[in-house]
Order: C-alpha cells, then sequence, then structure tokens
C-alpha cells in the first residue's frame, strides 16, 4: 500500500455510506455478531473497499466486513473484525480505517477485544472497561509524514476517555453487570506470551493483554476521536491458569458472554455518542 492515496478510500465510501456515522465500532474476536443487530444496514466486505488490506486469512471471529447503519439510535460505522500487525501489514495498514472512517464524520469509537487477564483474581468472561493502555507493539502508526488533520504529538494522557469510562460504569451497575477497569498490553503476536513475559507484563502494571487495539486509539486521538474499549478476558494469561492456549478457547468464551456484552454496549453506545461531557483525566 506504498503511496495509496486515502481520498480513494473515502470516496468509495461515501458513496455507499450515505448518512455519516456519528460512532465507529470495531468489535473483536469473537464478537463480531453484534453487527448483525445494526438496522438499515449497508455491509461491505473488506476486500472490496479500495486501500484496506487485502486479508491473509479467514481468522475464526473476524468476519471481515464494514457494517454501515444505526444501531440502538446511533448512526455507526461497524468494523466486523480488524487487521492486526501479526497478519504482516503496517501500521499505516490497520489504521487506514479509522482515518477513513474519521474523515466520514465519526467523532467517538468504541472498541472490543479478546484479552487474557494479567491481574490476580480474573476469570474468563469477565469484563474490562480499559483505563490506559501499554504500547508494546514495538512501532506507532504515526511514524512518516504528518496526515492532514492530524497531531503530530497528540496528548496521550486520557487515550480512553475519563467521561465515557464513567458512564460505563453507571450502565454496568444499572444492568447489574459486573466490570472492573484496568490497563491493557499491547504486544504483537501473534504467538501467545510466555509465563515471564506475562509475569513481567504484570510487573509494569498490565491487567490484561493483547494483540490489538492500541494502533487503533493513537491514530484515533491524533485525529481528536475520543475512545472507549472493553476488554472481554477470554483466558487467564500464560502460566496463570493451568492450561494451554488456544484461540478455540478465546470463541468460545466471547461467545458465553456475548449477551453481557452486547447489553453493556447498548446502554454505553447512545449515552458517550450523545454526551457533551468534557474529556478529563
Amino acid at each position: 500500500m506504498t503511496g495509496y492515496d486515502i481520498h480513494e478510500t473515502i470516496s468509495f465510501l461515501r458513496e455507499r455510506v450515505t448518512r455519516a456515522p456519528h460512532a465507529i465500532l470495531v468489535l473483536g474476536s469473537g464478537l463480531g455478531g453484534l453487527a448483525d443487530e445494526i438496522e438499515d444496514a449497508v455491509r461491505i466486505p473488506f476486500e472490496k473497499i479500495p486501500g484496506f488490506p487485502r486479508r491473509t486469512q479467514e481468522l475464526a471471529g473476524h468476519a471481515g466486513a464494514l457494517v454501515a447503519g444505526r444501531w440502538n439510535g446511533v448512526e455507526v460505522a461497524t468494523m466486523q473484525g480488524r487487521f492486526h500487525l501479526y497478519e504482516g501489514w503496517r501500521p499505516q495498514d490497520v489504521a487506514l480505517p479509522i482515518r477513513a472512517l474519521a474523515a466520514l464524520g465519526a467523532e467517538v469509537m468504541l472498541l472490543t477485544n479478546a484479552a487474557g487477564g494479567v491481574r490476580p483474581g480474573m476469570t474468563p468472561g469477565d469484563l474490562m472497561i480499559i483505563a490506559d493502555h501499554i504500547n508494546l507493539m514495538g512501532t506507532n502508526p504515526l511514524i512518516g509524514a504528518v496526515v492532514p488533520g492530524e497531531q503530530r504529538f497528540p496528548d496521550m494522557s486520557d487515550p480512553y476517555d475519563a467521561g465515557f469510562r464513567r458512564i460505563a460504569e453507571e450502565v454496568a451497575l444499572e444492568l447489574r453487570i459486573p466490570v472492573s477497569q484496568g490497563v491493557y498490553a499491547g504486544l504483537l503476536g501473534p504467538s501467545y506470551e510466555t509465563p515471564a513475559e506475562i509475569r513481567m507484563l504484570a510487573r509494569l502494571g498490565a491487567d490484561a493483554v493483547g494483540m490489538s487495539t492500541v494502533p487503533e486509539v493513537i491514530v484515533a486521538r491524533a485525529l481528536g476521536i475520543r475512545c472507549f474499549g472493553i476488554s472481554c478476558i477470554t483466558n487467564l494469561a500464560a502460566g496463570l491458569g493451568g492450561t494451554h492456549l488456544s484461540h478455540d478457547e478465546v470463541m468460545e468464551v466471547g461467545a458465553r458472554v456475548r449477551d453481557r456484552l452486547a447489553a453493556l454496549v447498548r446502554g454505553v453506545l447512545p449515552r458517550i455518542a450523545g454526551s457533551n461531557l468534557p474529556s478529563e483525566a
């Protein structure tokens, strides 16, 4: 994709997504089924969108489509699946969908992901509101020439909006859905971490670990988009659970907690989309 003109991507999407999205939804492993609830949906496979990376494989849980429409009263553009650095894409490739959807008018972004639990006491099926992240991917999507409309040195002191997190905790309390807040560590993958690496992450202050989300949030913040993230703890990280890790386990737990996660997102999305709360640290 070297030298690709993002304006072709934006023009293509504008012709098909005729109502400007207010929110971007990025749905992680096993969670893409939430997009099936979108009304008046326009569904575009990733491979049909100019400039989008061409998927190297069909990974279970990542459907690979952009779905735009109205969900629970909010105009959304939903990434049903996402691109990962471990597939061999550049950070700029992973970030391109966020840049394109921001150009269509999106102002907020809600992300979900599957993650391994690092903090003692976590169990598969827990939901963690992401309060902060640690970028251990070894790269950054803002490397290179400044993209028009983006900050060169965006402030990352509140990457996951504090006002949105308060709203989410209120919604969770109303729905009686247990949640916690924590720090997400983003690693390159695709191998799972070793027990020694998990011990290191715990000492660094990580509560959960995964292989996504960080590049998307960095570029969103450079664009001024307010972000909210939820990790579904699908397994205990290496050395903590006494079992071998597998993607099948990620998928099984993701399916088991789908209803709770969907209820939380349904409650949170309209409140953060319509929120006029200032972003606070």
